[in-house]
């Protein structure tokens, strides 16, 4: 019953959609403020049934109702209960569902959270936000839906992907789902503006705070995902380029460029309609990405469908809602009226040049991704690889990165370059430092030495920017932290993500650069040396899990007959499935990780192990964490709490009122 009740508020929530993208809509066109009244109620009786059916199929998942089809093809009645529920999105059906849940919530929250919103452009957001959940609910009913019935019901079900039962996987989802998601409300705010024909200062900053909601969000769904990939797949890495990792990434990179665009269209009314097209860009490439993954193009963990009907219904999707984006971008934006002038040497062409970067790496990005998609259709294989990227992406970067620490010195309109290359020259000191150390202890390549100082000057320069506001050693300590608190929150935020991006880079570099790595066989009793660490395997025994066998090693570590840890790697091989799973042990120092992962036997007694020694990897989460929290103080600054003041009172544009 419970299924056949989240069945019906599946299609409830499509009536309601319709409702809310047609009526509240038309209200703004003809000025009837009763039918845009409707938008806000519309939106939360739309999140509530879509509640209504991810909790029952979560319901039927927790209580193992393998009456019902998905639960049979996911799930199993030995899986742990976390999996059990985690394996409610970790399907095509379940994860198409939590895209709409996340999109109806993203939705009822700008009609609660927007009361500031003038009432017209409240309404046109909203119901472009109930289109798109139109496409997908459609989706969901009419190609995948979660809730039918099997009979006979078998008496347990078909098991998790077993690379899925890890909690990396039950929170990464979610969280790449609520960055994908929510950029929606961007996209919605940018084709509500070019309907009304209007884009201010006001529209900038109602549109800031959910973009960089959805810019934290993914940021943690990208770390949660390449953190997974690092300990689970027992191959040392965090980061391969594969398609399904940059269909993720390049949203990523067009949401950074969109954050920026909008602060100049805020604090100086231009950029309007880059920053337009940016905001319908970002999403697009959010929808691509959901193609790609969930159309069967590619095989991977997380490409659950391999329908082609799916596909085709996507594709269709894609093509109503970008091309038909980029229609109504070409015929409105010319009308947009262009902001304030500026030199070139400013704060507003140090962000022009940020926004081009970003979106030539992006682009970039999307060229490898797409190549060998493209290739294969008209029958070549192709592979694009690390060095496709090396080659092309860090040399776009890599300016970026020397941009960046002098952006924050500019001034508006008009700045003096020589001026603010001359407060930096401790940066530029601390990345000559940085560079002659990493030389005096690695001598390897001269190209991750100057990336290592690269790294020390975006640092650097963020770190001297944050004390130049407080006046840090050049007054009272006191009076340091009463400018500290003073200052806003977006100020610490922006120190913060920037000082985070050059720790994840110095991460980045040393782990690719300088890893150790070694593959032996070991036998109980045998001992190898990797890094100057010691390795002892102890014993190798099997272990029964929930719904699993584990052969789990006890290897000793040691350095200078000291004792370092002891770490006990796994290799796992499920029940229902069969499918062996990789465990790794890893002891985390503030400096490296020593990574060790074991493979089969040999026969003969032995076992095949893994050893890795990884210079500054905990650096690159420590550094996506700061970014996030950086992200997170930037929006609980007051001025997007709050939200923008009203609009000026004046004429209606003749848009709206069209």
């Amino acid at each position: 019953m419970i299924p056949e009740i989240g069945h019906f508020a599946l299609i409830l929530a499509l009536a309601v959609a319709l409702v809310q993208g047609s009526l509240p809509i038309l209200g703004a066109a003809r000025g009837k403020q009763a039918w845009m009244a409707t938008a806000a109620p519309t939106a939360v009786l739309q999140l509530v049934l879509v509640l209504t059916a991810f909790l029952a199929l979560m319901h039927a998942y927790a209580t193992s109702d393998f009456t019902v089809a998905n639960v049979v093809l996911n799930s199993n009645s030995a899986m742990p209960m976390l999996y059990k529920i985690s394996a409610t999105w970790g399907n095509h059906e379940g994860s198409m569902l939590m895209w709409v849940l996340i999109l109806a919530a993203f939705g009822a929250a700008v009609a609660l959270f927007g009361a500031n919103l003038p009432a017209p452009l409240r309404a046109r957001v909203l119901s472009v936000q109930a289109w798109i959940a139109i496409g997908f609910l459609a989706f969901s009913l009419f190609t995948s839906n979660p809730f039918e019935r099997v009979f006979p019901p078998p008496l347990d079900g078909n098991d998790l992907n077993p690379l899925l039962q890890d909690p990396g996987l039950a929170f990464h989802p979610p969280m790449l789902y609520m960055g994908y998601v929510g950029f929606s409300i961007a996209f919605s705010f940018a084709i509500a503006a070019l309907i009304e024909g209007r884009v201010d200062a006001a529209w900038a900053r109602w549109v800031r705070p959910w973009t960089l909601a959805a810019w934290c969000f993914l940021t943690a769904g990208i770390a949660l995902g390449s953190w997974w990939a690092y300990y689970e797949l027992g191959w040392g890495g965090w980061w391969f380029w594969d398609p399904v990792e940059n269909v993720s990434f390049m949203p990523w990179l067009m949401g950074t460029a969109l954050l920026h665009s909008a602060i100049v269209v805020e604090k100086r009314d231009a950029l309007k309609s880059w920053t337009v097209l940016l905001a319908i860009l970002t999403f697009s490439l959010s929808l691509i990405g959901t193609f790609i993954v969930r159309s069967g193009l590619l095989t991977s963990v997380h490409a659950f469908a391999t329908d082609p009907e799916r596909g085709l219904f996507i594709l269709a999707l894609l093509f109503v809602t970008i091309g038909g984006s980029l229609i109504l971008y070409a015929v409105r934006a010319p009308a947009l009226k262009p902001g304030g002038l500026f030199a070139p040497v400013s704060r507003e062409g140090g962000l022009i040049i940020n926004n081009l970067l970003l979106t030539v790496a992006c682009a970039t990005v999307f060229l490898g991704t797409m190549y060998p998609l493209i290739a294969e259709t008209f029958g070549y294989k192709a592979t694009v690889g690390a060095p496709f990227y090396t080659a092309t992406f860090v040399p776009i970067m890599t300016p970026l990165i020397v941009l960046m620490p002098l952006g924050p010195f500019l001034s508006w309109k008009r700045a003096d370059l020589a001026g603010v290359v001359g407060r930096l020259k401790f940066a530029l000191l601390a990345s000559v430092a940085a560079a002659a150390l990493t030389l005096y202890l690695q001598r390897g390549p001269v190209i991750p030495v100057l990336a290592m100082g690269l790294a020390a000057w975006l640092f650097a320069g963020a770190v001297i920017e944050w004390t130049g506001r407080v006046k840090l050693f050049r007054t009272s300590p006191a009076e340091s932290l009463r400018r500290a608190l003073g200052l806003p929150r977006s100020a610490h935020g922006m120190t913060l993500a920037h000082a985070g991006m050059a720790v994840a880079i110095a991460g980045m570099v040393a782990s690719s650069t300088w890893k150790v790595e070694e593959i032996l066989i070991m036998r109980p009793g045998d001992t190898t040396t990797v890094a100057g660490y010691d390795y002892r395997l102890e014993k190798v025994e099997r272990l029964q899990g929930p719904n699993y066998l584990s052969d789990t090693a006890t290897i000793t570590v040691t350095r200078d007959g000291k004792p370092v840890a002891t770490q006990r790697p796994e290799k796992r091989s499920y029940f229902v499935q069969n499918m062996p799973t990789t465990e790794a042990a890893i002891h985390t120092t503030f400096l490296a990780d020593l990574y060790t992962a074991i493979g089969d036997p040999d026969g003969k007694g032995g076992q095949t192990v893994r050893i890795f020694y990884e210079p500054l990897v905990p650096w690159i989460w420590i550094g996506c964490l700061m970014m996030m929290l950086g992200g997170a103080v930037s929006l609980s600054d007051r001025r997007l709490r709050v939200g923008a003041p009203k609009r000026k009172s004046g004429a209606v544009p003749a848009a709206a009122r069209a």
